[in-house]
């Protein structure tokens, strides 16, 4: 097991895929629901979805991740059948005018296999497999790269950071997440997923206070020192809206930004976003700071 933060430099996206993360990967945000907690109901038209994709590409991401079921605390539960509806059109669409690697956000095998077929390349399971026993037989099967996600309850059963009135359980947060996801790994790679398909994400927002949030992020390294590619998606979050006053995900940017930043300098190299564009230039500045120091 690695402790250098920087040694991991590549993500086996797929069997015919390899992302290069020198200096880092941008996981642009696409999701077809209603209720997203930032951008529901925006794209509800399959073909302006495909479209929104192809100009995040243009911005510089080099991952697309589409759901077709909203995440957010309090979210309703959306079957299979109902999520492949909506994602497989716009992953097919996507994969017919561009070569950008695809991830699908879902915690079913039968979503993830729908959109395996249609040109995803990546499964992001926000669940890190606890919920669907096949997703890790899946994974192993197809080749596909694989996001194992900490997250402390469902969605239905979960608060905004923002909003507990008691702040998360936990004996060490940092610790007890990257115990969480190196188990997680290890139990993928059981089933047959190769270590390097493997990225592990924090779950920042997923049953985590505000503070614990934070704590994550300046502690990202202990996460990075596992060994495996980290995905950090703070974007638009409301824990930055807790210190920022910024009600409106929207006007999360800058904060987003800013916490992209942090985890990039704590050894993140793949940063899911929104706002593509922004979270570029302000990580080609951070890299350019990086390489100055000889980092």
């Amino acid at each position: 097991m690695t402790t250098d933060p920087t040694s991991t430099r590549f993500w086996t996206a797929s069997s015919d895929r390899v992302l290069s993360l020198e200096p880092f990967a941008l996981m642009g945000v696409v999701n077809i629901t209603p209720d997203s907690f930032s951008d529901g109901g925006q794209f509800a038209d399959q073909e302006d979805a495909a479209r929104f994709a192809l100009q995040l590409v243009d911005e510089g991401a080099t991952v697309i991740d589409v759901g077709g079921e909203s995440t957010r605390p309090g979210a309703e539960r959306v079957d299979a059948e109902e999520q492949v509806r909506r994602v497989v059109p716009v992953i097919a669409r996507i994969r017919a005018r561009s070569n950008v690697a695809i991830s699908v956000d879902t915690t079913l095998a039968e979503v993830a296999e729908a959109a395996i077929e249609a040109g995803a390349d990546i499964v992001n399971d926000v669940s890190a497999g606890t919920e669907d026993s096949a997703m890790f037989r899946l994974a192993a099967r197809t080749g596909a790269g694989l996001v194992l996600m900490h997250r402390l309850h469902a969605p239905g059963d979960d608060s905004y950071s923002d909003r507990y009135t008691q702040p998360p359980a936990y004996g060490d947060v940092v610790r007890d997440v990257a115990n969480f996801l190196l188990a997680r790994a290890e139990m993928a790679m059981a089933a047959g997923v190769a270590r390097e398909s493997i990225a592990i994400d924090p779950g920042l927002g997923f049953g985590k206070s505000v503070a614990q949030n934070y704590e994550l992020l300046a502690r990202t390294s202990e996460l990075a020192a596992l060994g495996f590619p980290v995905l950090v998606g703070a974007s638009r979050k409301s824990f930055l809206g807790a210190v920022t006053g910024r009600t409106d995900p929207e006007q999360r940017i800058i904060g987003s930004v800013v916490a992209a930043v942090a985890a990039y300098g704590g050894g993140a190299r793949v940063i899911r976003a929104h706002d593509v564009g922004a979270h570029r230039e302000a990580l080609l500045v951070a890299h350019a700071v990086l390489r100055g120091a000889g980092m």
